[in-house]
């Protein structure tokens, strides 16, 4: 029920925010790094909370990861639905926001090696959706070079300017919705 409850959480905080007052139901982004990456690619998966996302470095594909992961430790073998229930990439198809992802072209992390965002990339491209991927050289897994932390500062701002801020009115048929 994991992703269940993440989009119901994800609901609860747009509600939330929309309610204060400091927020626009549609006009609202996501993001995160590693395990906040595998959570931002779900949430485009499974819902229409978002307009768009980035994700960096993350975990797309958990038959990558085919010995256990988080707190679970039954393998890829015993369990595959879990699996492929748990990765977004399984879910490419249903991505209709725009995400653009990073991924440090060193990252030595066991679970995120940069094969995770390649393969996702090209499962989105595959599917016509809006995605834009970006290798970061010499990064691991945590990013630390100056010039880095500033280019992905500025592509975030860049991307959520684009379709976030100034984008256009989304399509209100059924197939649109959350």
């Amino acid at each position: 029920h994991y992703v269940e409850q993440l989009v119901a959480d994800a609901e609860a905080a747009i509600d939330k925010v929309v309610e204060m007052g400091v927020g626009d139901r549609d006009r609202i982004g996501v993001g995160g790094h590693s395990y906040g990456a595998f959570m931002t690619a779900n949430l485009l998966a499974h819902s229409r909370l978002f307009r768009a996302g980035f994700a960096e470095s993350g975990a797309y594909n958990r038959s990558l990861t085919p010995f256990g992961f988080q707190s679970e430790r039954r393998t890829f073998w015993e369990v595959p639905d879990l699996y492929a229930r748990m990765s977004p990439f399984w879910f490419a198809n249903q991505i209709k926001d725009p995400i653009l992802l990073m991924h440090g072209e060193a990252d030595d992390n066991s679970g995120t090696f940069p094969i995770q965002s390649e393969r996702f990339y090209m499962a989105l491209k595959g599917f016509g959706a809006t995605v834009r991927y970006e290798t970061l050289p010499f990064e691991a897994h945590g990013y630390a070079g100056r010039e880095t932390l500033l280019h992905i500062l500025a592509e975030r701002i860049n991307w959520f300017d684009k379709y976030v801020k100034n984008a256009g009115p989304r399509r209100t048929d059924s197939a649109e919705q959350k």
